[in-house]
């Protein structure tokens, strides 16, 4: 088992990092002033015109769409150390490279099961950075993490789907950009359970489709937004499915392995910031005459933080590591394991980081309760903990039968 990045990878996450620290971080500022300007407008969710600049220094750089293997020729392992760099500032940097979700899974899904012809009118823009989408799955009346749950009609009427419920959650809506939902549904609920599911593609401009309201998270509203969504009879050309009716659950499945590993490797990005940030405080500020860094407590604050951030890294490599070699199935316990174990020690360093900056943590000073938040809502995206627990259970489980 061998993480070694390719000298290609190597390359790329070095020029990942000096334009992180030339280039993005310097414009946090600006961006999160742009936000504050609008906030609680009908402009909250314009973008900052410092992303198009970024995304133009990026594709100058080299430094774009490097998640798709089929585009960028990286590995799983290779793109792991780009994505955890781009962690550091998990709201600009994964965009100014086109590598934000949900894009990259919508992405990847295009490239696995769309036509030429959704690839041509879809993918094509997504991969230069002119559009975005979105993908609507959850549901606000049943438990979604239970994909067999998803109560959506998707109607075959002639030439034509009609779809009819209810999404929320569904990230990338309130953005102007988003000119695509793929929409999971129920194609036929007397099929097997996990034949019942079916996605087609809507279009933001389609008949019937409404964005109700954007959800705050933690009292943050991102500028993509987070949304709910109300499709009353929404027609679309049957030709809009994407691979076979029944194929939905298997789709969504194939979506979501290399996904994992870019949002892990984006938390414990943000963790190296918090542990960065962390121990910078702790060597400037003094406390009952000593540094706090000479504090007992907080230097085991520090050093639990740099083991666990270790271990998970370790555990995510091998999961890139697998899923290179024998694809998501063959990685199918180690995928749910980091989903578990990623968001919640960024969530344990962040809070650490948060604790030795005092008040100074809890404000938005400092980017440490946004990436509080941002992790711990990580705990229940792409499927709570306690889904994940389940299947490494029954893996493990099934291992001694």
């Amino acid at each position: 088992m061998d993480f070694e990045p390719s000298a290609v990878a190597a390359d790329l996450t070095k020029r990942m990092r000096a334009f992180l620290d030339e280039k993005v971080l310097p414009a946090e500022a600006g961006y999160e002033a742009f936000r504050a300007e609008r906030r609680g407008t009908p402009q909250e969710w314009d973008l900052p015109p410092v992303v198009e600049e970024l995304k133009a220094e990026a594709r100058a750089r080299g430094l774009w769409n490097l998640f798709l293997p089929s585009v960028s020729g990286l590995s799983n392992v290779d793109y792991a150390a780009v994505a955890e760099v781009s962690g550091w500032s998990p709201v600009i940097a994964p965009e100014a490279i086109n590598c934000q979700a949900p894009d990259t899974g919508n992405m990847e899904t295009l490239h696995l099961f769309g036509t030429p012809e959704q690839q041509e009118q879809w993918l094509a823009p997504l991969l230069e950075g002119e559009i975005r989408s979105a993908f609507a799955m959850t549901e606000p009346d049943v438990a979604s993490s239970d994909a067999r749950n998803v109560q959506t009609s998707i109607r075959r009427d002639g030439d034509e789907y009609v779809i009819s419920g209810r999404k929320w959650w569904i990230s990338g809506s309130a953005d102007e950009r988003c000119r695509i939902f793929i929409v999971m549904g129920k194609t036929d609920p007397d099929a097997a359970a996990h034949r019942q599911q079916s996605m087609v593609l809507v279009p933001r401009d389609t008949p019937g489709l409404e964005i109700v309201r954007h959800l705050p998270t933690f009292g943050y509203q991102d500028q993509h937004g987070h949304s709910e969504l109300l499709l009353r009879d929404v027609r679309v050309p049957v030709t809009n499915l994407l691979g076979e009716e029944g194929g939905g659950f298997a789709i969504a499945q194939a979506r979501l392995g290399p996904g994992r590993i870019h949002h892990c490797m984006r938390l414990i990005g943000m963790a190296e910031r918090a542990i960065d940030l962390m121990v910078r405080r702790a060597r400037s500020r003094v406390a009952f005459g000593r540094p706090l860094a000479d504090q007992g407590v907080v230097r085991e604050q520090i050093a639990r933080s740099r083991i666990e951030v270790e271990q998970a890294r370790l555990l995510v490599l091998k999961t890139a590591w697998l899923i290179d070699r024998y694809g998501s199935k063959g990685a199918a316990t180690e995928i749910a394991a980091i989903k578990v174990v990623c968001p919640q020690i960024a969530c344990d360093v962040i809070d650490r980081a948060i604790q030795i900056h005092g008040g100074a943590g809890m404000s938005d000073d400092l980017p440490l309760a946004y990436f509080y938040t941002w992790a711990r809502a990580l705990r229940l995206a792409d499927g709570p903990d306690e889904v994940h627990m389940r299947t490494v259970a029954r893996q493990e489980l099934g291992r001694h039968d």
